[in-house]
């Protein structure tokens, strides 16, 4: 049988350490091989079909952002190490673990940044035949979710190996992680970022449009999130001056939230008015006028909130009557971005780095974002 006629059906075991504890992040060669069969034991007591597929598994524990990336590269990488294998039948259990600290490729390297998450995940893959296939997945949804508790063999061997208490280890198939994804989300009122993701992962080739719960309108399109520009959600809202910079710097605040998750889960964030300016490092520029010859340097003026900090920075020139020209928005959504952010400014519109703080958030007489009516200097 050709190993293009596997189908590949993911799975995970979810391990929830004891609170205040974390595993380390791989398992050599050896202690994989000895896991895949606890693993496999399990399996075929669950799910008794098994035995006509191959099982893989990656000797990595992953946070579910790691693994709920587009193209969902972890297991992508996992099915084709394990098509690669030779065997005599499709029968078998595959495992890779690390070897002189690297596992075998670069995407099943679970990141250090996320070690300390409360649930850890290794991938598991079923390559099964065509024919079976379909029944098999179909027994996967039915059967983890309701009896995928680890064997008390596996979930022992996991603690003795990983040195750590597990409150909780059990199999789940994909659409459960990502069923789990989604409750959490809408637990902590990101349900339109789920929507974002979701359309990301599983209809890539389609547009999602969705408001944020402050009402910030955002878009996924061609493998990127394209988001509305906190100044021009600033334009459509009413209230005075207090007011408006109080939810200007709550919808920042906001965006620094998405900004922070569509990372993590590897989605480019781009302004809608600019979908092709920079942004990787974790800022977004918003060109509103070429600097004009006649007037001064231009100058970068903060937008500073309470507990914020830095929500905004304005370039703009003083021209006649001390009137500002504003020439540009930026919008650090990291706190070691604004560096990045004002160098990016300074380069754009030929004036300096310093920062100007006037320690407020400016606006003009009509409400919209813009910088003080005169140098601070």
């Amino acid at each position: 049988m050709e190993a293009s006629t596997l189908i590949a059906l993911p799975v995970v075991l979810a391990l929830e350490p004891a609170a205040g504890t974390a595993p380390r992040a791989t398992l050599s060669r050896d202690e994989a091989d000895e896991l895949a069969g606890l693993v496999a034991a399990d399996l075929r007591a669950l799910l008794p079909q098994v035995e006509q597929a191959r099982l893989v598994l990656a000797g990595a524990l992953f946070d579910p952002v790691e693994l709920l990336r587009p193209g969902f590269p972890v297991w992508a990488t996992l099915d084709e190490l394990g098509r690669r294998v030779p065997r005599a039948g499709v029968a078998q259990v595959v495992a890779f673990g690390s070897h002189e600290g690297h596992m075998p490729a670069q995407p099943l390297e679970p990141a250090p940044h996320y070690a300390d998450g409360p649930m850890r995940l290794l991938p598991l893959s079923l390559l099964a035949p065509e024919e079976l296939a379909d029944e098999l997945s179909a027994q996967i949804e039915v059967q983890l979710v309701g009896r995928g508790e680890a064997g008390a063999h596996t979930a022992d061997w996991l603690m003795r190996t990983l040195g750590v208490r597990l409150e909780h280890a059990r199999y789940l198939s994909r659409n459960d992680l990502l069923a789990l994804t989604c409750v959490q989300y809408e637990h902590v009122n990101l349900a339109p970022l789920w929507s974002l993701l979701e359309a990301a992962l599983l209809t890539p080739y389609r547009e999602e449009n969705v408001l944020s719960a402050r009402g910030l309108a955002l878009r996924y399109e061609n493998g990127r999130v394209l988001t509305q520009s906190p100044a021009e959600w600033l334009a459509a809202q009413d209230g005075d001056a207090p007011e408006r910079a109080h939810d200007f710097a709550g919808i920042v605040f906001e965006l620094r939230q998405y900004a922070a998750l569509l990372d993590a889960h590897t989605l480019p964030l781009r302004l809608q008015s600019t979908p092709d300016s920079e942004g990787e490092a974790g800022w977004l520029l918003e060109p509103v006028a070429a600097a004009d010859p006649r007037h001064e340097t231009p100058q970068l003026y903060a937008h500073e909130a309470p507990g914020l900090g830095v929500v905004a920075v304005t370039a703009a020139q003083l021209g006649e009557g001390n009137k500002p020209r504003v020439l540009a928005h930026g919008y650090p959504l990291q706190p070691r971005a604004l560096g990045p952010l004002l160098a990016a400014l300074a380069a754009r519109y030929g004036c300096a780095a310093e920062l100007q703080m006037p320690g407020r958030i400016t606006l003009d007489e009509h409400g919209l974002l813009a910088a003080p009516s005169a140098s601070l200097h």
